[in-house]
């Protein structure tokens, strides 16, 4: 059984692509309205459209929701390869492996931190959506390193505001293709969702203020490893930005990395690792830093460059 909605295109929309406009009307992602549009259940005059079609004034719209879908849930399911990198009552800190969600989503069928710290029995707080309770921040599905998850109700609060504040300092190791120049810089663009594609983001007029710190560690022939600081923190932020100054992370086909490298490398994903975390300890605010090594296969890439 559908619910369906019937009006005329409200002002505020007029002008809109129908995905952006119905997402912001509806409170549903961008990529659930191209699903309903695939289906034909957007209508606009009676007839059906696509989700890149503009909404125009004097129309009549018409919407068939789909019935709600079940919440994702964080099955308890330990993870393999992930450790803990500091605990206590109010928050844990993990080593997030690649092929590891932060939580549960609609679609995602694989594992979860919240999934391997309820096997691993710690009670995360209840605080934030049902299905990602407790986190205050993420990392790629392909970006491994450390990860923080508030145990407190008190934390989950006291740290949510200190990532909107951005009193967190997020440290990130990135390889990438190329040498950067200058060698140390600042990358200042706005990152949007990509036209075409609902999963890759990229640089857009239109995007969300996007400031990205670099500093070259180490360089060698076809690459250079480069120290990250984040200023803000968007969806594949790194990833984006670097691509757009055609310096992907090796590895990162996504975002236009050469695969030869890659295989040369022996790399299956983006070569990104979140190193460091600094932060006041919420409940005494005391300065904690937590740190994460390079996992092998990261580590394997930076040896065969060396040894070339």
């Amino acid at each position: 059984m559908m619910d369906t909605r019937s009006m005329p295109v409200p002002d505020g929309l007029v002008g809109m692509r129908v995905d952006a406009g119905l997402a912001r009307l509806l409170g549903l992602s961008r990529t659930v309205i191209a699903t309903m549009t695939e289906e034909g259940a957007v209508l606009v005059d009676g007839a059906a459209v696509a989700k890149s079609d503009k909404l125009h004034a004097g129309a009549w719209l018409e919407v068939h929701l789909p019935q709600p879908r079940r919440e994702p849930e964080n099955r308890p399911e330990p993870v393999e390869g992930m450790s803990i990198l500091y605990a206590d009552s109010d928050l844990v800190a993990v080593n997030k492996p690649v092929g590891v969600a932060a939580h549960a989503s609609v679609g995602w069928k694989g594992p979860t931190v919240l999934g391997g710290l309820a096997a691993a029995g710690y009670r995360i707080s209840t605080s934030g959506p049902p299905e990602r309770q407790g986190i205050v921040h993420r990392l790629d599905v392909g970006t491994s390193g450390v990860m923080m998850v508030a145990v407190s109700e008190r934390a989950y609060s006291l740290l949510k505001r200190a990532f909107k504040q951005r009193t967190v300092k997020k440290q990130y190791h990135a390889l990438v293709q190329g040498h950067p120049d200058p060698s140390s810089g600042t990358i200042d663009a706005p990152i949007g969702r990509h036209g075409s594609n609902d999963w890759k983001f990229a640089v857009r007029a239109d995007g969300k203020h996007s400031v990205t710190h670099y500093d070259t560690l180490e360089a060698f022939q076809a690459a250079s490893l480069l120290s990250v600081d984040l200023e803000t923190g968007r969806t594949h932020q790194i990833r984006v930005h670097f691509s757009a100054i055609k310096h992907p992370c090796c590895g990162d086909l996504t975002y236009g990395a050469d695969p030869r490298l890659a295989q040369r490398l022996g790399l299956q994903r983006q070569w990104l690792h979140a190193c460091t975390l600094e932060f006041a300890h919420p409940a005494d605010g005391r300065w904690m830093t937590i740190t994460s090594d390079y996992p092998e296969d990261l580590q394997h890439a930076l040896d065969v460059l060396r040894e070339h």
